[in-house]
């Protein structure tokens, strides 16, 4: 799967059966399904769950949280429009 792939898959009503939560976070947040977004994002306790979540708090407009989460992630601060941070993301977890 690529990034096209992911992003027509978006149209489905349920996401592919292979994505790992991560990217079944982003599924689910391009959907408008924040909070199953961030309750997948939640259960992924590494670095990648992380980064994801730091991205949910930027989209919620919750700097102060998305900011403990990059921290958590061992990453920067994004300032990138969210729709290509979530290409990012996207394009790393595929």
């Amino acid at each position: 799967m690529d990034l096209k792939d992911f992003k027509e898959s978006i149209n489905r009503n349920t996401p592919p059966e292979d994505l790992g939560r991560a990217l079944q976070a982003l599924w689910h947040q391009a959907k408008g399904e924040w909070d199953t977004a961030h309750r997948m994002a939640q259960s992924q306790d590494d670095e990648i769950g992380a980064w994801v979540h730091a991205f949910l708090h930027r989209v919620e407009g919750d700097s102060s949280n998305a900011a403990y989460w990059y921290r958590r992630a061992g990453r920067s601060i994004s300032s990138e429009p969210l729709n290509e941070e979530w290409e990012e993301i996207v394009s790393a977890l595929l």
